[in-house]
């Protein structure tokens, strides 16, 4: 089954196009970081001869603590993510998280990003569509796959069909997630590309008490069986050293792990195309 191509700087994704790669960092920590870390990133892609679409949080705005470190916020980290576009040439993806941040995101951000937890807000929804941008939205961790039908449909309904739906697992009692890899021909189905967010499904929300834990080492298990099924890209989180990040290490893959993770994983999909 063939989705929608979607044409996002320099990657195509979906349409029947190899796997594509969104990763970076959870959360931007300062400049310095970032650029350090998309060059990795784009080092690794142009290796591997596969898009990248590079992704790091201005602001993680459902943090479990309110003590958590949050990032730059929208100001100071839209301006650094215009820096990795205009060094890097990399296309771009964060969250937004109310109507306000829209406008200003859309200036700069070339996938606007709707959180798990937002996923049903109609006027958010709306109001990013409408910028004509491509808009990724996660499933929330409580909704069954067919529910991102509607989802979608709150999108398209404004004229704007560059849409991404992403799959990053499902409530399972408490602190636990777990993929449903039927979701995958389900959402599918609806003719847009599908993601799988890897890392966000190995979390464990919550899970350390103050912050979220996680099992990072379930992440390529996860991510072939998802690639076996014939998904358009997969989400990474990335840290050049996860004991240290400051959001999200503990489902974080190290960047020294990176390659040969997507070299079995781009072998997958040759198989399944």
């Amino acid at each position: 089954m063939k989705t929608r191509e979607l044409t996002i700087g320099n990657v195509k994704l979906g349409g029947g196009r190899p796997l594509a790669l969104i990763a970076g960092p959870c959360v931007i920590e300062d400049k310095e970081a970032t650029l350090r870390h998309a060059e990795r990133l784009l080092t690794i892609c142009n290796g591997l001869g596969m898009g990248l679409i590079f992704k790091a949080s201005y602001d993680k705005a459902n943090r479990t603590s309110v003590h958590a470190f949050r990032g730059p916020g929208m100001d100071e980290g839209l301006q650094i993510l215009a820096a990795v576009k205009e060094k890097l040439g990399l296309p771009v993806l964060s969250d937004i998280h109310s109507i306000e941040q829209v406008e200003p995101a859309a200036q700069v951000l070339d996938v606007l990003q709707i959180p798990a937890f937002l996923c049903r807000q109609t006027d958010l929804l709306v109001a990013a569509a409408e910028t004509g941008k491509v808009i990724n939205v996660k499933k929330g961790q409580f909704l069954a796959p067919w529910d991102m039908k509607n989802v979608a449909g709150k999108l398209a309904a404004t004229g704007n069909e560059n849409i991404i739906l992403t799959e990053r697992g499902a409530s399972f009692g408490y602190n636990n997630l777990v993929v449903d890899m039927r979701s995958f021909p389900v959402m599918r189905a609806t003719g847009y590309p599908v993601v799988f967010d890897a890392t966000h499904s190995v979390q464990l929300p919550g899970g350390q008490g103050t912050s979220s834990g996680g099992q990072r080492e379930f992440v390529e298990f996860l991510s072939r069986a998802a690639v076996a099924t014939g998904i358009d890209g997969i989400f990474m989180e990335v840290h050049e050293d996860p004991d240290k990040a400051l959001c999200d290490g503990p489902n974080s893959i190290p960047l020294a792990e990176l390659p040969a993770l997507l070299k079995k994983l781009q072998a997958l999909d040759a198989v399944v195309r």
